[in-house]
């Protein structure tokens, strides 16, 4: 890598055990943990002895296990509860000093990636509330914890693990030295370590990614992150879109990728003030005892979703940022000249 992400903090602590809290037992050398070793060693020329070593002795997180298993009774899918989390006064005004803070930033990420202000404010405001809450669970623990314990998606969190030792070694630091969320996401904007080493950029120029403390690193990432995706300059996002009866469950089937054609969605009775020769998918947003929220989302509503992938995840930053534009135009047509 051209530039280098390095942790804030990397201290004497590192001669510490990885973990954080007293348990009885330590990873060890399952057939997991071998296999993935080999693979290190095979791919990367990592040192198997030594590697071996490293994670054999890694408390696993019985927090994070907690954390990332579903609920015992799963709880009903609730658009208006999950939207009161994030399109709130709260978080609407300090997005809105954020962005004042930070307005030469956002206009230079605009113009070079294309993605509006508003948007990447959201994202940022979604994923940590603007850098205020980027969590403080150890990486490596989280990721090796997950890759070997998890009984869902394991596969994913041994390539993004895969990722931490890169990231490690090609800035020359201690992978323990990394900390976020219990999901492994790093810095405010919640990147996983392989999005990090894809999409991160040193958008201040000082030499090196910082998404922990550098607030230009972040904004100028995410927006890189949404134009890799296919980010379209200057088209919507999604508009609403309503029904005089139940929506044909085939529209919903259709997926999040835009592939329904707008025009034969007018045709047959919904009504959006939608573009007729765009793709697009169809977006059900329910709430239990509510009627259901419907809408037409396009290709940005679909990029967004690369970032988390959930329709209801997109809509609240799709909605953060909308409220996040009012608000931030009302207050500067109010400052003083």
């Amino acid at each position: 890598m051209k530039n280098k992400f390095l942790p804030l903090v990397c201290s004497l602590a590192l001669l510490l055990p990885v973990s954080a809290h007293a348990q009885n037992e330590v990873l060890g050398t399952p057939p997991e943990v071998q296999a993935f070793v080999a693979e290190m060693a095979s791919l990367h020329g990592f040192d198997a002895q030594e590697l071996t070593l490293r994670l054999s002795q890694i408390t696993p997180s019985s927090r994070v296990l907690q954390l990332i298993a579903p609920p015992g009774k799963p709880a009903q899918r609730s658009w208006q509860r999950y939207r009161s989390r994030f399109i709130e006064e709260s978080r609407i005004k300090q997005g809105v000093r954020f962005w004042q803070e930070n307005s030469a930033t956002l206009a230079k990420a605009r113009v070079l990636y294309g993605v509006p202000e508003e948007v990447i404010v959201a994202i940022i405001g979604v994923e940590t509330i603007y850098g205020r809450n980027t969590g403080s669970f150890n990486t490596l623990e989280a990721l090796a914890t997950l890759a070997f314990l998890s009984p869902n998606r394991a596969g994913y969190f041994r390539q993004e693990l895969e990722q931490l030792l890169l990231l490690a070694r090609e800035n020359g630091v201690d992978p323990a030295c990394y900390t976020g969320s219990f999901a492994g996401a790093l810095g405010i904007p919640q990147f996983m370590p392989g999005s990090l080493r894809r999409y991160a950029e040193d958008f201040d120029g000082d030499g090196r990614i910082d998404l922990e403390g550098s607030r230009a690193d972040a904004i100028g990432s995410v927006a890189r992150f949404l134009e890799q995706h296919g980010w379209q300059q200057g088209e919507p996002v999604a508009v609403p879109a309503y029904l005089s009866q139940a929506p044909d469950q085939a529209w919903i089937e259709a997926g999040i990728r835009p592939s329904l054609d707008t025009g034969m969605l007018l045709a047959t009775g919904v009504r959006a003030d939608a573009l007729p020769e765009r793709k697009v998918t169809f977006v059900d947003l329910v709430t239990p005892g509510q009627a259901t929220e419907y809408w037409l989302g396009y290709e940005n509503f679909y990029v967004i979703t690369r970032y988390n992938r959930s329709s209801f995840y997109a809509m609240s930053v799709h909605q953060l940022a909308k409220a996040l534009r009012q608000r931030y135009q009302t207050v500067d047509s109010q400052a003083p000249l």
